[in-house]
């Protein structure tokens, strides 16, 4: 079954590579660039998952994922953060935000693929 993923990076090369990979992987991808456009993007398409790099310009990622959490009609998107940001303090703060899981850059594309799959029901 396809489940919608949003991917939401300023690094064009990494979006080029997530979009691919979540395709691959058998999803309906959206993209954003930044994080007004992800927030936007997450009001209308209602995702089932959010990969949300945490440094980008607008709103930050935590900014984006604090909205998406204190929105109840967006409850059930699960939010995965990436981020090149590996800090303790960092990871605290995107789980106090409410993020689903939290990822540090660089990651590998496979163990990447296996979480989404266990966020989304698939694993």
């Amino acid at each position: 079954m396809s489940k919608k993923v949003l991917i939401a990076d300023d690094e064009p090369n990494i979006l080029i590579s997530l979009e691919f990979l979540m395709q691959r992987e058998g999803h309906e991808v959206s993209v954003a660039r930044d994080g007004d456009q992800a927030l936007a993007a997450i009001r209308r398409e209602r995702p089932d998952l959010v990969l949300l790099d945490v440094m980008m310009p607008g709103k930050s990622g935590f900014d984006v994922c604090q909205a998406v959490r204190t929105d109840p009609d967006l409850a059930g998107v699960k939010i995965l953060m990436l981020t090149a940001k590996g800090r303790d303090t960092d990871l605290a703060k995107g789980t106090a935000l409410g993020a689903d899981a939290y990822v540090t850059k660089p990651f590998s594309t496979h163990e990447l693929a296996a979480r989404v799959r266990e966020l989304l029901g698939l694993a």
